[in-house]
């Protein structure tokens, strides 16, 4: 087959093509639609806790170990039923043995711990049970949900909807209905979280004695907050 005959069938079959266009439906841009945008949100009570925990020889009243005060710490932890080995993990391991070298001070070793503690009130106890210990450089790192992609799934359908919902309400004021969508572009936020300041504080007060914690409220995290939001274009359908 020559070139010109090639460019013939081509020519051909883009005049095809243009006419079945044509006759056919319209392109989406060309239709009447609305745009709406639709949003949902979510918040989520935490039920994973992260917290930091270190513990120095050097602040160590008692004069004990490092071996000792994390035995001591693991043994508390299996009291308040913490499940060890799954959610106590090692970080750091540090020693001062450069700063001994230089200056002829005691060497003084630190571990720092992660520990993942599933509800706020389990968090309380575990503080007071260490400041007893006289474990008490702890804080809390962060706060996550385990089924967190769950949430975020079902907030995102909430949003299609809702922009959904709003085209009909629209288009029935003035007697349309919503069609298909023909265009969709998602807003994802990312989720806040963090404890505030004042929440540790309250939680750090309520360890002070057992007996003078039963007399305040019980600790609770911020929520989790998820939201999403998407625009959203659907056709005009009479």
């Amino acid at each position: 087959m020559n070139m010109k005959k090639i460019l013939f069938f081509a020519a051909a079959s883009l005049l095809a093509i243009s006419a079945k266009t044509q006759s056919g439906g319209k392109n989406f841009i060309d239709q009447p639609y609305i745009e709406v945008r639709g949003s949902s949100e979510k918040e989520i009570t935490p039920n994973e806790i992260y917290l930091k925990i270190i513990i120095n020889e050097k602040d160590n009243k008692a004069e004990r170990s490092l071996e000792q005060l994390e035995r001591d710490m693991i043994a508390v932890l299996s009291k308040l039923g913490v499940n060890v080995p799954k959610d106590l993990t090692i970080k750091d391991l540090s020693s001062s043995f450069t700063q001994h070298w230089y200056k002829k001070s005691d060497i003084f070793s630190a571990k720092e711990y992660q520990l993942l503690v599933h509800s706020a009130a389990m968090a309380g106890k575990t503080l007071r049970e260490f400041e007893a210990l006289g474990v008490s450089n702890i804080s809390i790192s962060r706060v996550d949900h385990s089924e967190i992609e769950k949430f975020r799934r079902e907030v995102k359908i909430e949003a299609m909807k809702d922009a959904k919902s709003k085209a009909s309400d629209l288009l029935q004021a003035i007697g349309h209905k919503v069609g298909a969508a023909l265009w969709v572009m998602e807003l994802d936020y990312t989720p806040v979280r963090f404890t505030p300041p004042a929440l540790m504080r309250t939680m750090k007060s309520s360890s002070v004695s057992n007996e003078d914690s039963e007399s305040l409220p019980e600790a609770e995290f911020e929520k989790i907050k998820l939201e999403y939001s998407v625009t959203a274009r659907f056709a005009i359908a009479p």
